[in-house]
């Protein structure tokens, strides 16, 4: 009979050392346990790829981004959007995502506004 696998919560400890990881580690870890790391990449908007590589402490992909997602996903937290008022971080992400359509004042006032925006991935200053 073999050993029980490893949690992913165990596996994330293990991985980032002796500080332990963030905070938001440990949810994005402990989520995965609970549901799977296929439906949390997919509700995060990354692949299970991604999830799995942070949770081992090797992503080199953008980890704020990452970050901020599974804070607004999975932690509530929030952001003030100078368009959209107050909304979810990964929401943030997705709507910088999305194209600006001449057709649509809203999108056109979210992409000017997100040229000056200080949780702007795409701010010209950064």
């Amino acid at each position: 009979m073999s050993a029980p696998k490893p949690s992913f919560a165990d596996r994330a400890r293990a991985s980032w050392g002796t500080g332990g990881p963030p905070d938001w580690i440990v949810v994005l870890a402990d989520e995965v346990d609970r549901a799977s790391q296929t439906v949390v990449a997919k509700r995060l908007g990354y692949s299970s790829s991604v999830v799995s590589q942070t949770l081992n402490a090797c992503y080199r992909g953008d980890l704020k981004s990452f970050e901020a997602a599974v804070r607004g996903a999975l932690m509530g937290a929030t952001l003030e959007c100078p368009v959209l008022g107050e909304i979810a971080k990964d929401h943030c992400l997705e709507e910088q995502k999305i194209a600006k359509a001449a057709t649509s004042g809203l999108r056109m006032q979210i992409a000017r506004a997100c040229k000056t925006c200080p949780h702007s991935r795409q701010r010209a200053d950064k």
